[in-house]
């Protein structure tokens, strides 16, 4: 296939990346990271791969080690340091996915987002429908990779901090959707971090991004439609908040398939938001 690939909608079936495996500039990610509720010694992390498949680390490689909330997003030029080291270039088409089906995939989806990449989308069904089709797999391995020319064009309003968030939440001019679980958001069940208040960041919404899916895929774009429309019935801007910033990126791609346009993740999420105690809560 000689001509480059070009992806013009932010989610992929597996039948679509399959028909598409030899695409000269085609670059699969795995973005597989342990659920909050579970141990990695849990299964979480299977032995087998894509064919072909690059590991992106979104914990100890894509965070910034040593930060003071866990998830927080690297600074532009070290994305792109790191994002080059695993082969990927300014031509590059790049579907990720992980191994629950869609729960980590879509941070990496937002993180390119958020530098300016846009041909990019998460395998719908991730691994396990890949493995439901009885397309090839291998055993996870490092990839030989020639050194990347990707170039990062950060788009800072689409990770925005606390300060933001709260002078949205003093103004309602955006609306922010938890992606927490209804008993975490309502205050009725504890959080994962003990240390952590628990409640809701006042005017907030409640959309757990649970509710987005059919098993491990993601629903139809007419359902999507629907339960956004439910918690943002103005059609205002949105802002994705969730635990630590991985799954409001969830609430993202399916916002995005939606066809809304105007939206950011808190990337510090409720792990910041309910830390800092001079911060507003709700329960």
């Amino acid at each position: 296939m000689d001509d480059l690939l070009q992806i013009e909608k932010s989610l992929v079936s597996v039948n679509w990346l399959y028909q598409h495996k030899d695409a000269t500039n085609l670059i699969v990610l795995d973005g597989t990271i342990a659920k909050v509720s579970l141990h990695e010694t849990d299964g979480v992390f299977n032995e087998y791969q894509l064919p072909n498949a690059h590991f992106f680390d979104l914990k100890k490689v894509f965070s910034m080690q040593g930060a003071v909330f866990p998830n927080t997003a690297l600074p532009p030029k070290d994305f792109e340091n790191e994002a080059r080291k695993l082969g990927i270039n300014n031509t590059s088409c790049i579907v990720v996915y992980d191994d629950h089906g869609v729960y980590s995939s879509p941070r990496v989806w937002w993180l390119f987002r958020t530098m300016g990449y846009t041909n990019i989308a998460v395998l719908d069904g991730g691994f396990p429908a890949w493995k439901k089709a009885n397309y090839p797999i291998e055993k996870k391995q490092i990839q030989d990779v020639e050194l990347g020319n990707f170039k990062a064009s950060f788009e800072p309003e689409k990770l925005i901090d606390s300060e933001i968030v709260l002078e949205s939440v003093k103004n309602r001019s955006k609306q922010v959707v938890d992606a927490r679980s209804k008993g975490r958001f309502n205050a009725t069940e504890p959080e994962p971090r003990k240390e952590i208040r628990s409640g809701h960041i006042p005017t907030s919404t409640n959309l757990p991004f649970s509710s987005l899916l059919n098993n491990t895929e993601l629903k139809s774009k007419e359902d999507l439609e629907q339960l956004f429309k439910e918690v943002n019935p103005d059609s205002i801007e949105m802002i994705f908040s969730c635990g630590s910033g991985i799954t409001a990126c969830v609430l993202a791609l399916g916002a995005s398939i939606a066809g809304y346009k105007e939206m950011a993740v808190y990337d510090g999420s409720w792990t910041e938001w309910g830390s800092l105690t001079h911060l507003p809560i709700e329960k």
